[in-house]
């Protein structure tokens, strides 16, 4: 842990996929759209704007390629799509992602239930999925879930989390980033794992994917940030979760993660009034509160 914080953070804006994913009541293309746009011109680069995956397990995700054909195309803006094999990434390529987010596992039972594989073959998988992206020139980005805990087999050891991460190298990610899937992870962990990550590939983009399921979600971030790492994964109004974790509730919320920032004085290149107006219409459309704090509390001064 070098404990220097760095003077600019990219933040991946992942309401539109993880954000609603678990979301009871459907959400339309063109509330999808919009949540895109407001992000966007709240200063946002990195989009996760959906994911293709079986549209009968994940409903919510059934117009992933209408949402991308959508889109707005101006310079500067990334879109990724989260896949979980083969026949994703081809979809996603075809829709036009710009990068293909794949998600390996730490645990044997999370890959069964998540992706209905074991941890062998979904990292076999990845070959198939890192050829197809090379080949179209897009970015590779590699999240492993469940890196902090495992909601059926309980805390991953680091050593695990390190054997996954040599794995994954085998095929040549852009950025690999890690992720406490249902917000069980504390800063010692954060520390260790992100350590073991640095030494593995000291000169690849590290991400932290964190919830605050637990309430220790942005004491992780501030772990990640002494850890060296400067992309974070985050949903506006805090919505977020996994439909094949229990419990797994809201990622950390993006208002919630410009306000600490600013206030470190780190650049994000985030407006917090426009991401946090997204707040009461995010409530609306989803027909429920959401957890982020500063739509509630507001900013301070």
């Amino acid at each position: 842990m070098s404990g220097a914080l760095p003077g600019l953070v990219e933040i991946v804006e992942v309401s539109p996929r993880d954000g609603l994913q678990n979301e009871k009541q459907l959400v339309g293309t063109d509330a999808k759209v919009a949540l895109i746009e407001t992000a966007i011109r709240a200063g946002l680069k990195r989009i996760e704007a959906t994911s293709f995956v079986n549209p009968k397990r994940v409903p919510q995700m059934a117009d992933a390629e209408e949402v991308m054909a959508r889109v707005d195309r101006g310079a500067g803006i990334s879109y990724s799509g989260l896949v979980l094999n083969r026949r994703g990434a081809d979809r996603a390529i075809a829709a036009g992602c710009d990068e293909i987010t794949y998600v390996a596992v730490a645990s044997e039972t999370m890959g069964v239930r998540n992706q209905g594989r074991g941890v062998d073959q979904i990292l076999a998988d990845l070959g198939d999925v890192a050829v197809a992206t090379r080949e179209a020139g897009r970015v590779l980005s590699v999240t492993i879930a469940v890196a902090f805990g495992c909601p059926f087999e309980g805390r991953v050891s680091g050593r695990a989390v390190s054997d996954i991460i040599a794995r994954v190298l085998e095929h040549g990610p852009d950025e690999i980033g890690l992720a406490d899937t249902i917000g069980v992870g504390v800063p010692s962990q954060v520390t260790d794992l992100f350590g073991r990550l640095a030494e593995a590939a000291p000169s690849l983009p590290r991400r932290a994917h964190f919830h605050n399921t637990r309430n220790t979600g942005f004491a992780n971030v501030y772990a990640a940030l002494q850890a060296g790492v400067s992309i974070f994964d985050a949903s506006a109004g805090g919505l977020g979760g996994c439909p094949f974790a229990p419990r797994a509730t809201g990622n950390i919320a993006t208002e919630d993660l410009v306000y600490m920032l600013d206030g470190l004085g780190i650049s994000s290149g985030v407006d917090l009034a426009l991401v946090s107006a997204l707040d009461p219409w995010l409530a609306e459309t989803v027909g429920h509160p959401v957890p982020g704090a500063l739509g509630k509390a507001g900013p301070f001064p």
